[in-house]
């Protein structure tokens, strides 16, 4: 099997959910699960943690440090240089995008999404282009060189904010969606708000033990089987922050 690296984007400063990625999820924080799941991933052959500059981000680095995993400290706002120069640094050829908001990402997706994205021959695949995976699920494959361009070319703040919406929206590319058999879409498992680690807290606290890797179908049959623990967060929007950004939207140079 042809191999990636994983970038996890993570740091303290989240606007609704400050310090969320080091929040505790039975006993390991949630930053550490992203990282163990990327890792057992059979696709991906290197973990990198991009991380900032700014000093609250030094819990994310000491985090990083004790656990065998490189790390990159960049630019506070703009991803999309963070994702360029740690990968630069540590000469990535094909580049795996998670975020550490997802710590019930699921290795087998990984996977599926890596080798579809070689098997295709595209420029950038995704299971995000169309969404049916559940929220907490996404995840991005793209060479370096295209990465390398959109670091050259993108100039919209959602486009440096968000890493990857200039190779998404430009047609030069040659792009795959992965979609899944049965539209999972409404559902929600990543972290932006407290009710949000509520679930997630209660995924783990039944689900953990019997398997740390457990997969999507785990969860699937946990949340139908307790459906106040999966209303939780029902009415929380997917992707707030890009709408945000979109809202807002400007030249960032």
């Amino acid at each position: 099997m042809k191999k990636a690296t994983a970038i996890i984007q993570a740091r303290m400063g989240s606007s609704r959910l400050p310090g969320k990625v080091l929040m505790p999820l039975v006993g390991k924080t949630v930053l550490e699960h992203v990282i163990r799941r990327c890792q057992h991933a059979k696709s991906i052959d290197r973990v990198i943690v991009a991380t900032t500059v700014d000093l609250k981000d030094l819990a994310v680095a000491n985090l990083v440090s004790g656990l065998n995993v490189s790390i990159f400290c960049g630019s506070i706002n703009d991803v999309l240089d963070r994702y360029y120069q740690a990968a630069r640094l540590f000469s990535c050829k094909h580049i795996v995008r998670i975020t550490a908001d997802c710590p019930m990402i699921d290795p087998d997706i990984i996977d599926r999404v890596v080798c579809e994205f070689f098997n295709s021959g595209s420029d950038y695949a995704a299971n995000t282009l169309e969404q049916s995976y559940p929220d907490g699920e996404d995840v991005e494959v793209f060479g370096f060189d295209i990465l390398s361009q959109a670091q050259d070319d993108a100039k919209m703040l959602s486009e440096r904010e968000h890493v990857t919406p200039y190779i998404r929206k430009n047609s030069i590319y040659k792009k795959i969606n992965i979609a899944n058999k049965i539209d999972l879409s409404r559902h929600r498992w990543t972290l932006d708000e407290s009710q949000d680690y509520q679930k997630l807290s209660a995924v783990f606290d039944a689900l953990y033990k019997k398997d740390p890797m457990f997969h999507i179908g785990d969860i699937l049959r946990f949340l139908d089987a307790h459906p106040r623990i999966n209303m939780l967060n029902k009415d929380i929007a997917r992707n707030e922050g890009y709408q945000k950004s979109l809202v807002n939207d400007r030249k960032a140079f």
